[in-house]
């Protein structure tokens, strides 16, 4: 899903890998990934490689690293390592000694915790590959959405959740278990073509290679005017005003409309039908699965009966769950690491 938002959206996408997509480009490409990319966690950036066998030729290189050409001497940074059984360095605690050494007494850099900038540093094969993250915070924090409920969605993750059901904004969008409202803003922002990024800063601004006129990419406004509206309902009040405040702080409050009502007496909203998309609760965190089978049950239910020709997409960590639904599900799809789970996406077709 994240190659096909990449291409979609201009990159030059050179390789796939588990976990990862690589696009090539300048570092105005970075800046632009960084606020357009929906369904991305972080944009690292490769800075270099080179081999090392053992810790002494690993500080030896790491000393003549060209660390100045991105990092700058008054902005601190942290130094993660990580290596693997396949590399005769494996300690990744002396790695990061070694690396945090040449960073202190060759480029004149301070190490903390805290630091805006994190360098990226993987040991496999006896390669050490070095990228620096441009994004900071994870790109999930779009900086418009302060209020969040137990066990909320991701928003990157929802983006590409939204992609997974076939959703581009040209139809209505209903979520009756909506929380905070993730799958209903990310929606209302697709269709009208805001950026993800367009409220919040990145590790990009603290590099030798960051341009102000970077600025110049960041927009605010609606690339075009949304056909549809989108939905949400919970049966909890406080969380759909937290829904409300989060849609008005993304700037999308006249897209979307929240109401407080039970899942098991969820209606279509007024207009075509669309897609609905669902992600309940597990039981494995948040109360009890045994529970949970009657509530999937009259879910399963209400949809089959109120929702004909609306396609839906339920996300839960457990298949028995929605199979109590008794949705007529296409072929699985793959499954996906969430909050220490993996939860898949269980995708209709329109609904007879």
């Amino acid at each position: 899903m994240l190659t096909e938002e990449a291409r979609g959206l201009g990159f030059d996408v050179t390789g796939v890998e588990p976990g990862g997509v690589s696009i090539a480009g300048d570092w105005s490409e970075v800046w632009r990934a960084n606020l357009e990319l929906r369904g991305a966690t972080r944009v690292l950036v490769r800075i270099g490689e080179f081999m090392a066998f053992h810790l002494a030729q690993l500080d030896k290189r790491a000393r003549k690293f060209p660390w100045g050409d991105v990092l700058r001497a008054d902005v601190p940074v942290r130094v993660d390592v990580a290596t693997s059984r396949k590399s005769k360095i494996y300690h990744a605690g002396a790695a990061t000694q070694r690396i945090e050494a040449a960073l202190r007494e060759e480029a004149g850099l301070t190490i903390a915790a805290d630091a805006p900038v994190i360098l990226k540093v993987r040991i496999d094969d006896n390669r050490v590959t070095v990228s620096v993250d441009t994004s900071g915070d994870p790109l999930h924090k779009r900086g418009h959405k302060p209020a969040v409920g137990k066990a909320p969605m991701r928003e990157t993750l929802a983006a590409m959740f939204l992609r997974q059901c076939g959703f581009d904004g040209s139809a209505p969008m209903f979520d009756p278990m909506c929380g905070s409202g993730t799958f209903v803003i990310e929606a209302a922002e697709i269709a009208c073509g805001l950026q993800p990024g367009r409220s919040r800063a990145f590790g990009f601004e603290h590099l030798t290679t960051y341009n102000p006129n970077a600025e110049a990419l960041r927009r605010s406004d609606r690339l075009r005017r949304a056909q549809v509206k989108f939905f949400g309902s919970d049966r909890d009040a406080g969380v759909i005003d937290m829904a409300q405040t989060n849609a008005a702080r993304a700037g999308v409050d006249d897209l979307v409309t929240f109401t407080v009502a039970n899942s098991g007496e969820a209606t279509p909203p007024e207009g075509p039908p669309g897609l609905v998309i669902i992600n309940p609760p597990y039981g494995a965190r948040i109360g009890d699965k045994k529970a949970l089978y009657p509530v999937y049950g009259r879910l399963g239910q209400v949809l089959l009966e109120r929702f004909s020709g609306w396609r839906v997409g339920i996300v839960t960590s457990e298949g028995s769950l929605a199979k109590t639904t008794g949705l007529p599900f296409l072929p699985d799809g793959p499954s996906i690491a969430h909050g220490g789970l993996r939860v898949r996406l269980y995708r209709t077709d329109p609904l007879p």
